[in-house]
């Protein structure tokens, strides 16, 4: 049977990390591949300017089937000069700088829906143009996903925010309440601190925890790698686990959710610790109630006191719910098996719809941790590639 004429063979909903590696890889195929969205946004515009990512600088680089546009790549060519922990506002500029290697199409216009009639794919856009393509990525990252605790959700925006909306922290006012223990929230408590914000963390756990700091156990030579993989997701046993998807993907789901859960759970990176010295931390304490004042917001905690602050920062990450990705159709999303919100992807990162593909944070259910992470682009791409090019472009 002759393929319908389409636009693209593979449009691909989101040009962050994940987006544009899947568009270097089904590229290379000689695939039609378009690309939807500004390159790096949400890490432009949605984290804190002046973060530092997590992950380490061999960790770091957008996967391409050549290796030719690695992180270091990017450095030599722009002459930036190679830092131990890499910079937001860097690794968007690298992203950047990949995009511009690629031979797919990039559009910028934003995808308001789209649907399926079983055998093509129709895109529509926000100037009101409409195209087809026999695939669809999606590669849309969480930023729908923000999770906002029930006793801040009645706040006003401009008294309670997610450190996900990238607001510019000049604006939150002289006292902040920074609710969480992850990387997000201490850094955010150390950069408001060192712009001379009173920031206060207050955590549920009761001590804060610090990834890495058994660093012996990463300087044993060949051991050290038998103990954990290149990506550093997770302590000693889990990191070398989550390090293959394929295996990941065979566990029992109760198992991998614990092993998930264990892999990516609140911490700190140890380079924080002295930038939070004088920063004023409450742990063990949890906000049962906050209540607009007016000028300012009131907390009441569950050992009895008071906060007044003039804004809640939440860095309460997210979770996944692809029925909040505004541009899936309300039929399509339907048409998607789901687990608790998550999609139910099988093998080449493949959905219940032929043709509908979901790669990054909304694989890791099933897949693993790993997807949470830039250093899944590798096996991501590859694995998608791999089912597209086996399956029938």
């Amino acid at each position: 049977m002759a393929q319908i004429a389409t636009d693209c063979d593979v449009a691909i909903v989101g040009a962050g990390p994940y987006g544009l590696s899947a568009a270097a890889y089904l590229s290379a195929l000689g695939l039609q591949v378009r690309v939807f969205g500004k390159p790096m946004e949400f890490w432009a515009n949605g984290m804190p300017a002046g973060m530092l990512l997590r992950s380490p600088r061999e960790a770091s680089t957008i996967a391409d089937p050549n290796a030719a546009f690695t992180l270091e790549s990017y450095e030599v060519a722009s002459g930036t000069s190679p830092a131990k922990r890499v910079a937001r506002e860097t690794f968007v500029d690298y992203g950047r700088w990949f995009q511009k290697q690629l031979p797919s199409t990039l559009d910028t216009r934003k995808v308001t829906e789209v649907s399926s009639n079983r055998s093509v794919f129709k895109i529509a856009l926000e100037d009101g143009t409409n195209l087809s393509s026999r695939r669809v990525v999606v590669a849309a990252g969480v930023g729908p996903f923000r999770r906002i605790p029930g006793q801040f959700s009645h706040l006003s925006p401009t008294r309670a925010s997610h450190c996900y909306e990238g607001r510019d922290f000049a604006e939150l006012g002289e006292r902040v309440a920074v609710i969480g223990a992850g990387q997000s929230a201490l850094e955010s408590a150390a950069i408001l601190h060192e712009r001379g914000v009173s920031a206060e963390v207050i955590a549920r756990i009761p001590v804060l925890r610090w990834i890495g700091m058994h660093k012996k156990l990463h300087e044993l030579g060949i051991i050290s790698k038998m103990l954990y993989s290149k990506h550093d997701i997770g302590p000693i046993g889990i990191s070398r686990l989550v390090a293959y998807p394929k295996i990941m993907y065979r566990v029992p789901m109760a198992a991998k959710d614990k092993i998930r859960t264990r892999a990516v759970r609140s911490a700190g990176a140890p380079w924080l610790i002295p930038r939070l010295q004088d920063v004023k931390i409450s742990t063990g304490r949890s906000v049962l109630e906050a209540r607009d004042m007016g000028d300012e917001i009131q907390l009441r905690l569950d050992d009895g006191t008071e906060r007044r602050v003039d804004h809640v920062l939440m860095c309460t990450g997210y979770s996944v719910d692809i029925s909040k990705y505004e541009f899936l159709s309300r039929e399509l999303v339907g048409q998607i098996k789901k687990l608790d919100g998550y999609p139910d992807v099988g093998p080449g990162f493949a959905t219940s719809v032929p043709g509908l593909h979901f790669v990054g944070a909304t694989a890791a259910r099933r897949l693993g941790p790993l997807m949470y992470f830039v250093t899944g682009t590798e096996f991501t791409s590859h694995e998608l590639a791999s089912w597209i090019r086996r399956n029938g472009n």
